[in-house]
């Protein structure tokens, strides 16, 4: 039998070599540049389900025996070293079959998304590859390696490592068109601008998670000693956590590490407060938007807290509470996202809004400890988002606009992408059967039962079930709005409508494949099967040797999915009445906005973006909010505090010294030495007068004897007269 687990680091190392090559030598050659990164994604691909396959065969004992080896000594230090390598569990496998397989769906979408149509000079429409192709094709590729090294990473430096790439990778492709060139006719100054800002709020947004993740690794190393998955989590090490002194107050250390590695999570993944940047990803072109939202990035974000899971576990066994910030912060996002997806007008803008949600879904599912129904929702959501995605791309690539109320009546001209993005949408909404449907409402039922950690769990879970239900009605509501605005009722844009046309086959074959996982995936985890659960939740995890326990399928869960089925249909049927009924016509304002004040605040995205992020208007520029303007009117102020008063004092003492100086320079130069130089003068003078009495000749000293006796001879005589 051959062992593809001992290949494993192969995985990312295929698309990481395309990426050299295309920028190396392919990228003045858009068809070889595409076809290179085919190749890569797709070897990736094939010994990725290699891997796969191996571990199903091992069954849910791999969780505490998993594929293991890190050869590569990164750093030594003392006795000890950091190595990297590769680690894969049950939940790892399913991400290395679930990653690859999407991204040879994009990049395959991609080699007909990245070409543009536009009327030349002499009225003839054109089609021409987009001026950066193969750079597009790089990025991708790099992007997708990023992301599979992530996965397979079994240090959790090295996870950091591909996290970071990532956070390149992002910045690249949502600004992939801020500048423009000679002949790029698909894209205008303002979408520059756009794109020029986009980039830049989602680096340095997400930047904010990256620090507090950071400093959670640092903490996390100096308490433990260890970083790698295989280690870090036995007992030893984290009860180390509990030996020193509290950090901050009562709050102890795991529960102080554990937020803060939730905080990368919270940057990466779009949750509140962070999410703002993730709408404005969507200037990037919408092949990277089903990177981003689906198989890549904000993906990394739930996975971080998957392979970190058990150490929110032994933070609620020590009466912390992270696992509870968890699910908050998972649930209120759930519902907060859902409610502004309600109010976008741009196709793509309403699933970007409908990915914050899905993913506060999974991070409320971990928070009460419903890690199968969690990490289940992440392995769907990526198939039917990505299908979501990549049909929205479709639709404007064929009418040339984003804005759904310039679309209508496409299903007659693009049946395909239709029934596609349908079924996404059921999907999305918890329809029965298809993918979604399973996920989420495995979480609505495990928020309906008790958590198997301690604290006060039941009325959490029972608050999580609340807001989890509200946003599955809005998200049906506004699921059930974009269908009916964009496929249904009379077209609002002749233009546009006269435009579309199905999309090339290139094109709709990845959104057929991924249709079809989005309608069968689901059954892996069904109830009468629960294959997912087998493999992936028997075996509990690496440092949590526990089992996570299986929601039987008894009254409780048969009402669940009544009662999930019912909150769907009935936000489906109110968006039916409200757009379908009566469909919107021509110039007719969104009817949600008879809501007033509400719909302003929804429209606006609750001025979050005026309050603390970074507001990018349709012209292309941009406006700081209050805390970023805030924030630089005080970075002003304390220069100018520093230039005119710290510095002003430094050199006003500095001046001081300066005239000290000169002042002791005229003692020590006229006073001081004066006084030397005419002590030394008078001295030589005096030297000098005497060196004249010194002849050498022994007569004049015996005349001078003579003279100086009968000196005073003649002075003793003249005393003894007196």
């Amino acid at each position: 039998m051959l062992l593809v687990e001992q290949f494993t680091l192969l995985i990312p190392l295929f698309p990481l070599l395309a990426f050299a090559i295309i920028v190396l030598f392919t990228r003045n050659n858009n068809r070889l540049s595409s076809w290179v990164a085919l190749i890569g994604i797709i070897a990736a691909l094939a010994v990725s389900l290699g891997v796969f396959f191996e571990a199903l065969a091992e069954g849910p004992e791999l969780a505490q025996n998993p594929f293991y080896s890190a050869p590569i000594v990164w750093y030594p230090f003392g006795t000890a070293t950091l190595n990297f390598g590769w680690l894969v569990d049950p939940i790892g496998s399913v991400m290395l079959f679930m990653v690859p397989t999407v991204c040879l769906m994009i990049f395959i979408y991609s080699t007909s998304y990245m070409k543009h149509s536009h009327v030349d000079e002499h009225g003839h429409h054109v089609s021409e590859d987009d001026p950066r192709y193969a750079r597009f094709f790089a990025y991708i590729s790099l992007f997708a390696a990023a992301m599979l090294l992530l996965v397979i990473s079994s240090n959790l430096l090295q996870f950091f490592i591909a996290w970071e790439i990532m956070g390149f990778c992002s910045y690249a492709l949502i600004g992939f068109w801020s500048f423009r060139g000679l002949k790029e006719h698909h894209i205008d100054d303002a979408q520059v601008g756009r794109a020029r800002a986009a980039g830049i709020k989602a680096f340095l947004t997400t930047r904010v998670g990256d620090v507090l993740l950071m400093t959670g690794i640092i903490f996390l190393f100096i308490t433990v000693g260890n970083l790698d998955f295989t280690q870090m989590f036995n007992p030893e090490g984290l009860n180390n956590m509990l030996l020193g002194e509290p950090p901050i107050g009562a709050l102890q250390w795991p529960t102080l590490i554990a937020l803060l590695i939730f905080g990368g999570t919270i940057g990466k993944s779009a949750q509140f407060p962070l999410h703002v940047w993730l709408p404005d990803a969507m200037e990037g072109p919408t092949p990277v938007s089903a990177l981003i939202h689906a198989a890549t990035m904000v993906s990394a974000g739930i996975f971080l807290v998957i392979r970190m899971f058990p150490l929110f576990v032994f933070d609620a066994q020590s009466g912390g509470f992270s696992m509870q910030v968890v699910a908050v912060v998972g649930a209120f996002t759930a519902i907060f996202a859902a409610t502004m997806g309600l109010a976008q007008s741009d196709i793509k803008r309403v699933l970007a809004f409908s990915t914050i949600s899905q993913l506060g879904y999974m991070l409320a599912a971990l928070g009460i400890g419903a890690f199968v129904a969690g990490s289940f929702h992440l392995i769907t959501h990526a198939f039917f988002k990505a299908l979501l995605f990549l049909a929205a791309g479709a639709v404007l690539h064929a009418t040339g606009t984003n804005d759904m109320f310039k679309m209508g009546g496409l299903w007659r001209k693009m049946p395909i992408t239709f029934i596609t993005f349908m079924i996404g949408a059921l999907s999305l909404m918890g329809i029965f059967p298809f993918a979604g449907f399973w996920s989420k409402d495995e979480i609505l039922l495990e928020s309906l039962r008790e958590g198997w950690f301690h604290g006060g769990a039941v009325a959490l879970a029972q608050f999580v079930y609340i807001l989890l239900a509200i946003a599955a009605f809005l998200t049906a509501l506004y699921t059930g709005r974009q269908i009916f605005l964009t496929f249904f009722g009379k077209p609002r844009d002749e233009h546009a409508y006269e435009h579309a046309h199905e999309s090339p086959a290139s094109m709709w074959v990845p959104l057929a494949i991924l249709a079809t996982f989005t309608t069968f995936l689901g059954l892996w985890n069904a109830p009468f099967i629960s294959a997912f659960f087998h493999f992936v939740g028997e075996g509990g995890l690496v440092g949590l040797a526990q089992p996570f326990e299986h929601a039987p399928f008894d009254d409780l869960a048969n009402i669940s999915v009544y009662v999930s089925l019912a909150i769907a249909l009935s936000g489906f049927l109110t968006a039916y009445f409200i757009y379908g009924f009566r469909p919107v016509a021509a110039g007719q304002a969104d009817p949600l906005a008879r809501l007033g004040i509400i719909w302003r605040v929804l429209a606006n995205k609750y001025w979050l973006d005026e309050l603390y992020g970074y507001k990018i208007n349709l012209d292309g520029t941009a406006q700081p909010g209050l805390l970023l303007r805030f924030v630089g009117a005080l970075s002003r102020a304390s220069y100018w505090f520093d230039r005119n008063i710290v510095d002003g004092l430094v050199n006003l003492a500095g001046w001081i010294g300066r005239m000290l100086a000169r002042v002791n320079g005229w003692i020590d130069r006229n006073i001081v030495d004066g006084l030397v130089n005419t002590t030394g003068s008078v001295t030589g003078e005096i030297a000098g007068w005497w060196r004249l009495m010194q002849t050498g000749n022994v007569q004049n000293y015996a005349l001078l004897a003579a003279a100086g006796a009968m000196a005073f001879a003649i002075l003793f005589l003249l005393r003894s007269f007196t």
